[in-house]
């Protein structure tokens, strides 16, 4: 099986778990705008490609060949960057619609993190499937169990970080030491998303067109996910 050297990125939305369970009364207005979040966070991902939507996480991937250490550190904090902000946005205007239920209205409680690490991957392929195989993948997804108390950061690897560091000698780098599951001690390195980009502009007042509009997509969203439990319940019903 062939090796490549990759740059491994995963986004991570947090707040989900406790999100899905407060709003499980309206589960299909809470999947519906997860999966709103996530299409907008892979989509701000332009150089990336999606390899999985991991429930709440999409875990992305970009060839390193012939990228040195710099240039793979500044991909992911742009990455980083659009991703937070195409996130937030998205979540600004769910809240905009006028559907007076938890999971349209209290959106805020999500929170965007980023883990990144670059390392060598093969392909595997199962069922037409492709999948990123090796222990590089292990160990990005091994990142996401840390300490950081920051809501919303960027950790990235030792690797990753020592080959590109001076690319942000500006921010406010911590460094910290992480026990990874089956791989041991390691030196990993983290910054506030909030200090790489730039505040977010406060949306202007929405009109009422835009808020039905909102409204209605939110609905028209919500109702595949609604519409199989009641079909399913009326038949147990009936039956």
């Amino acid at each position: 099986m062939a090796t490549r050297r990759a740059l491994l990125l995963i986004a991570d939305i947090g707040g989900y778990t406790t999100y899905m369970q407060f709003h499980r009364s309206m589960l299909g207005h809470a999947e519906a705008a997860t999966k709103r979040l996530l299409d907008k966070i892979v989509d701000a991902a332009r150089d990336f490609e999606l390899i999985e939507i991991e429930g709440d996480a999409a875990f992305l991937s970009r060839d390193a060949d012939g990228l040195d250490g710099a240039a793979t550190l500044s991909a992911v904090t742009r990455a980083a960057v659009a991703m937070h902000r195409a996130f937030h946005d998205q979540r600004r205007l769910i809240e905009l619609n006028m559907c007076p239920c938890g999971s349209c209205t209290q959106t805020s409680g999500l929170t965007l993190k980023f883990v990144a690490h670059v390392g060598d991957v093969a392909t595997q392929t199962i069922r037409r499937r492709k999948k990123l195989v090796g222990l590089d993948v292990i160990y990005v997804h091994r990142l996401l169990k840390n300490p950081v108390e920051v809501p919303e950061y960027l950790l990235v690897s030792d690797e990753l970080f020592r080959n590109g560091g001076t690319t942000s000698a500006e921010l406010a780098i911590q460094e910290i030491t992480q026990d990874l599951e089956g791989i041991g001690r390691v030196q990993t390195f983290y910054v506030d998303v909030e200090d790489m980009a730039d505040p977010l502009a406060p949306l202007p007042d929405p009109s009422w067109l835009v808020r039905i509009g909102a409204t209605l997509d939110m609905v028209g969203r919500g109702l595949p996910h609604v519409l199989p439990r009641r079909r399913s319940r009326s038949l147990a019903a009936a039956g």
